[in-house]
């Protein structure tokens, strides 16, 4: 590629982020487009034209993630992602001539997930003072902890989203990459979710104090609020409560695969990876070897 003044090439890197967030709605534009501005930013600082980076600005600028940010690998993988997917796209987009993300080297990331999740006791806790406070609290916890859904599909349910199937209570999400999920609702997450409806037809299912939709950051909020009624002292965010979710269903006995339909996750691999009570000594495949032979010597 011909070298540019820096007007030109900063339109050029703006031009080439808006064709690459084409396609991308909702948290996923969110997501990119902060990947991209930490990126960008990473490059002014360091002196680095985004236009002409290689795969040594890129693997310089993971290694800065993981010491001077101490990220967590997966959110570092994600990031180098985005970054080589834009490149990739600059690439075929014909911006730049080669692809400096082609050969970059991932951050490894951890098979166990560093998200904290509440115990059985802390789950029942959680749910109970959820109920105390009153209709959206309780909404929030049982979409969440019960269900399973990330924090935005929470949010973004609507009244109309709730209904009927097969002769199950369902709730109608758009989960991740604007797939669809109709999700049944056991008999007290439906009671939970007619309260926080209330005699309402229309409109977002969970509101703030001012009657508008409860956003990711109010829900954060009264995540923390209830889990100070409910004497949980550990830092838990909604996240944590869909890792709750999951483990709480592995420990309960539910296999993998229905564990990971429930959660709608496309790989195996990731419900693995919240499962953080496969290695506890208690589970140990050693035991369940033993109790079958025992009465054979």
């Amino acid at each position: 590629m011909t070298e540019m003044r820096a007007d030109e090439a900063t339109a050029v890197l703006e031009e080439a982020v808006s064709s690459y967030l084409v396609g991308y709605r909702g948290e996923t534009v969110r997501a990119y487009t902060g990947d991209l501005k930490s990126w960008t930013h990473w490059c002014t600082t360091a002196g680095v034209d985004p236009v002409a980076a290689t795969r040594a600005h890129i693997e310089t600028y993971a290694r800065y993630l993981e010491d001077a940010r101490d990220l967590a690998p997966a959110t570092v993988a994600r990031r180098i992602t985005t970054v080589c997917g834009f490149y990739r796209h600059c690439t075929a987009e014909g911006v730049i001539d080669r692809d400096p993300g082609q050969f970059v080297r991932r951050p490894h990331v951890p098979t166990e997930s560093r998200t904290l999740g509440l115990t059985y006791l802390e789950f029942v806790s959680f749910l109970h003072a959820a109920a105390a406070i009153g209709p959206e609290a309780n909404g929030l916890a049982n979409l969440l902890g019960m269900l399973g859904l990330r924090v935005s599909e929470a949010c973004g349910v609507d009244i109309g989203d709730l209904g009927e199937e097969r002769g199950h209570r369902v709730v109608r999400v758009m989960g991740k990459g604007r797939k669809p999920a109709t999700i049944p609702l056991p008999v007290p997450v439906a009671r939970s979710l007619d309260a926080a409806r209330g005699d309402r037809e229309a409109g977002p299912l969970l509101q703030s104090r001012t009657g508008r939709r409860l956003d990711r950051h109010a829900a954060a909020r009264l995540v923390t609020k209830t889990c100070r009624a409910a004497g949980i002292s550990t830092r838990i965010s909604p996240h944590s409560l869909r890792h709750t979710y999951v483990t709480q269903l592995l420990d309960a006995g539910a296999s993998l695969r229905d564990v990971q339909l429930g959660a709608r996750h496309a790989d195996p691999r990731i419900t693995m990876r919240y499962d953080r009570a496969r290695l506890q000594l208690d589970r140990h495949v050693n035991y369940v070897l033993a109790a079958r032979v025992a009465g054979a010597i």
